[in-house]
């Protein structure tokens, strides 16, 4: 699970086996187990470390006097929870388990330590945590501007792309947990809306779901389909093409699709 950290951040500067070491140590510090539906941390509570998602999946969220719920990001293994959030008085939203997780508590002391001492760590926090505010600019512009068919498309590729990013794919499917009423909260559609949707998707053979099982035959027509541009992931970064030790090994070329 250790892994999931590394192969991310190496989408964004090359990592030397010395940072990879550090990162794994990290991983297998301060582990716990929340189950579904569960908080990791509330609105309201005193933040005091950053949460590596290890297995499993969660999410950020804010929830109306009325009960009403928005999710606002979703946490697959190999993200970290708000890098910055130690540096608050008080949570301004909430983090809950959508499935049973396992996490790992990173010590405002010991990040502090790790960007000090690893600079190409510290590079690649800084994509990482910009790629996360790009996250937040495509979910806006989906709330705002996409139709459903696009929403729930464009949600999907997102998804599938950054677990594919840290090895959690198998050609062209993965697992996807996801309850449709999860998807309603993300997207601010109904659930009767988000099912009927899915429908659509699945009656023009873009998606096929089978229980947790989410399968993309052609993900390029689904981007298509969805007004989906890649670009706002970074997965290209010309980082990706250093060395962490002696700089520069080859051409930073544009990565492939695939890659």
């Amino acid at each position: 699970m250790h892994n999931l950290l590394i192969n991310k951040l190496e989408q964004f500067t090359k990592l030397s086996p010395e940072d990879k070491q550090v990162l794994a140590d990290v991983a297998r510090g301060r582990v716990w187990v929340r189950g579904a539906r569960e908080d990791i941390i509330q609105e309201g509570d005193k933040p005091t470390c950053v949460n590596l998602i290890l297995k499993g999946w969660a999410c950020r969220y804010k929830m109306l006097p009325d009960g009403r719920r928005q999710i606002i990001a979703f946490f697959v293994p190999g993200d970290l929870c708000d890098l910055h959030v130690f540096v608050l008085r008080a949570m301004d939203h909430s983090i809950g388990a959508l499935t049973p997780i396992t996490f790992a508590e990173i010590s405002r002391e010991t990040l502090r330590n790790i960007m000090s001492d690893h600079p190409r760590i510290t590079e690649a926090l800084w994509w990482d945590a910009l790629v996360t505010v790009a996250i937040q600019r495509e979910w806006t512009v989906n709330l705002g501007q996409r139709s459903a068919f696009e929403r729930l498309g464009h949600l999907l590729c997102e998804l599938f792309l950054r677990l594919r990013a840290v090895g959690l794919t198998q050609g062209n499917a993965c697992e996807f947990p996801v309850t449709q009423t999860e998807l309603a909260d993300a997207t601010g559609l109904t659930t009767v809306h988000v099912n009927r949707t899915l429908q659509e998707l699945r009656g023009e053979g873009l998606i096929e779901l089978h229980g947790k099982h989410l399968i993309i035959p052609d993900l390029e027509a689904l981007e298509t389909a969805s007004v989906f541009n890649l670009n706002y992931l970074h997965g290209d970064h010309e980082g990706s093409a250093l060395d962490a030790r002696n700089g520069e090994i080859g051409s930073a070329g544009q990565r492939s699709r695939g890659a």
